[in-house]
């Protein structure tokens, strides 16, 4: 009989405009590799977006926030695992999963520390520098709690593991450390690649409804791209992302190169087509996706010490990255010139970049070692529970104050 998962989803996965979606569909796939039957849920209402999760043989149901349905939907598919997909799904079905199928093994997937990406846009905005003021908010509070009442998060970036440790003290036994999943990169795959002569223009991308990204194309428009064209007046940088409003279109300008280019949908096309890409993130959390398209199409990539967290791993330095991490803007747009006009330096970051993406994000140690972790997990279920008393405190507390919230509207929806 085949193990049953059931995945609730904050968003449905959308692999061609964000990370997060890239990093749902690579534990979808890694659960069907280890013959899982797949249920993917969400309260969300799909976009054009959308994965058709149905084409891969994922089943799609479509539940509800504050409604008792689940709560048999939950009962009689009776899961192996139920995955969380980012905390907020946690708060509103994990209470109701624990009282239905108390035996099923409970995965938070953060996606990454959304109260660290919280404290550091905070601290961005009132013009201070990051420290515990600004990460010991109120997002922390519910995060960290959902952590605790799950019995195993997935954590995406080594910095994000270190905070959690350290900063909450987290136990370690409820944390495991997993990047992306990615295949490898082969020398025959390299060799079809674009060279340097046949590349033009700069490149940046992302989903334009995520704050950092949406900064990062102001902080370009005003304060970096201005540097470099004084030095390269006839490049152009080309930007590219889902869900462009209309004040970022407003941001485009011929006269200028700055080229608002909205959705595509191959990444790796028009990533191959440039011949460096600009990261400027000052804000954010988690590992940026963008780096990863760069490095995997051998674009390098300029980028800032956030834009560059968790990516290059803390024993390797500068010298070693795809590209350069720089913070200051007018050094910035040199290194951005540099690497655009150095065929050499070109290469040597590019090779960088493929190695990285061999060595750090292996996919076949990646999934070896989660499904250890899972396995060891299921065995010791019970003595784990037991084990974290603050994890019981925290379910038995909190998720009562949300399970009657929950019924009372429920209630209150049935009377309007």
């Amino acid at each position: 009989m085949k193990k049953e998962i059931l995945i609730i989803g904050f968003v449905w996965p959308e692999p061609k405009s964000s990370a997060a979606g890239s990093r749902m569909m690579q534990l979808i796939y890694f659960f069907q590799s280890k013959d899982y039957q797949i249920t993917f849920a969400s309260p969300c209402a799909k976009s054009d977006h959308a994965f058709n999760l149905e084409s891969i043989g994922v089943s799609q149901i479509t539940i509800h926030l504050n409604h008792s349905s689940f709560d048999g939907f939950v009962k009689n598919l009776n899961p192996d695992i139920v995955m969380f997909d980012r905390f907020m799904m946690e708060e509103q079905f994990g209470w109701r999963v624990a009282e239905q199928c108390p035996d099923a093994l409970r995965i938070l997937d953060t996606e990454d520390l959304h109260c660290l990406r919280k404290g550091r846009h905070q601290a961005f905005k009132d013009g201070n520098a990051f420290d515990t003021s600004y990460l010991f908010n109120d997002v922390a509070k519910r995060e960290i709690a959902s952590i605790y009442r799950c019995d195993l998060s997935l954590i995406i970036s080594e910095v994000e593991m270190e905070i959690l440790k350290n900063q909450f003290k987290v136990p370690n036994d409820l944390l495991v450390y997993l990047p992306f999943m990615l295949d490898g990169i082969s020398k025959e795959s390299i060799q079809k690649l674009p060279k340097f002569e046949d590349r033009q223009h700069f490149i940046t991308i992302g989903n334009f409804l995520h704050e950092p990204n949406y900064n990062a194309i102001l902080y370009l428009k005003d304060t970096i791209w201005p540097l470099m064209r004084k030095q390269l007046p006839k490049a152009e940088l080309h930007i590219y992302g889902a869900y462009a409003s209309e004040k970022v279109n407003q941001l485009h300008n011929q006269k200028e190169g700055f080229l608002i280019k909205g959705f595509v949908d191959d990444v790796n096309e028009v990533m191959q087509q440039a011949k460096v890409c600009l990261a400027p993130i000052r804000f954010g959390a988690g590992l940026k996706g963008k780096l990863v398209d760069a490095m995997q199409n051998g674009t390098p990539c300029i980028t800032t010490s956030i834009g560059a967290e968790g990516m290059f791993g803390p024993e390797i330095s500068r010298l070693y990255v795809n590209g350069f991490i720089e913070d200051e803007p007018g050094v910035f747009a040199n290194k951005a010139v540099q690497l655009y006009e150095h065929k050499n330096l070109w290469y040597e970051k590019q090779q960088n970049g493929f190695q990285i993406i061999n060595k750090r994000f292996n996919k076949v140690e990646m999934q070896q070692q989660l499904a250890l972790v899972l396995e060891e997990t299921a065995k010791q279920l019970h003595n784990k529970r037991l084990n974290n008393f603050t994890g019981q405190m925290l379910q038995h507390h909190t998720m009562q104050s949300t399970k009657f919230m929950s019924k009372w509207i429920e209630e209150k929806n049935r009377k309007d």
